[in-house]
């Protein structure tokens, strides 16, 4: 027998072995097999360089259609207090006027409330929930009304510690945000209270019109037209329709 001829042999007996061995799974993809990530993760698809912004932010490097205040070669989106810093002397260019007020709180409500609490005194839901959840720091205190208002709108674009990264929302309304928040310090007076819930299509700004609404509290669902069970077997055992 010739060496070629062992050779083929040999291929033909080790090739059903090394497919054997082999679990599809972990070469072939399709649509039921896609990744999950939680609502907070980091989410990459290179092992080297790594995606640090989490996933409900907007994906790292990313440039909205009006630009960047900020780009990240600038300033990083790091959640570090060295990259925050450096978006101290970001100007904040939209006017606290009713409009930024309104959607400012809107914004808050859904975003911030939860662990700052309604009032920025820090007394969100979580911490009513369980005294342990407490981490936010209150925000309408004089240590963050001493922080510049790049410096808050660099805090919702990177997060830091605990907080996360809010750069899901736009640029422009950021600000909004940070004049709402200065508004809870009392540079001025602002309304305060829940104005929407956040699975309300009305919490999002233009991302989706067709996001989930909540029913109204207390409504039961109307039972008109709705035959009961009971009376429905009776018509039928006399032979009503």
């Amino acid at each position: 027998m010739s060496a070629r001829t062992i050779r083929r042999t040999l291929g033909v007996l080790v090739l059903p072995l090394a497919l054997a061995a082999c679990d599809p799974n972990d070469w072939l993809t399709d649509m039921k097999q896609q990744p999950s990530v939680n609502t907070w993760q980091a989410f990459s698809m290179d092992s080297l360089t790594g995606e640090t912004t989490p996933f409900r932010g907007n994906p790292q490097g990313s440039v909205p259609m009006t630009g960047l205040t900020v780009a990240s070669w600038e300033v990083s989106y790091t959640p570090s207090m060295q990259a925050v810093d450096s978006l101290s002397r970001v100007p904040n260019p939209v006017e606290a006027d009713a409009r930024s007020i309104a959607n400012g709180h809107r914004l808050y409500q859904v975003n911030c409330a939860v662990c700052h609490g309604e009032l920025g005194d820090a007394n969100g839901t979580l911490r009513q929930l369980n005294p342990a959840y407490g981490f936010a720091p209150a925000i309408n205190g004089a240590a963050t009304a001493a922080r510049s208002d790049g410096y808050l709108w660099g805090m919702l674009r990177n997060g830091r510690g605990l907080m996360a990264s809010f750069n899901r929302i736009s640029e422009s309304e950021r600000w909004d945000i940070v004049n709402y928040v200065r508004g809870l310090q009392g540079k001025y007076p602002v309304p305060t209270g829940q104005v929407v819930r956040p699975g309300e299509a009305a919490s999002f700004s233009r991302v989706s019109a067709i996001a989930p609404t909540v029913p109204v509290l207390h409504v039961k669902p109307t039972t008109t037209g709705i035959v009961p069970k009971a009376e429905k077997a009776a018509d039928d055992d006399h032979g009503g329709h």
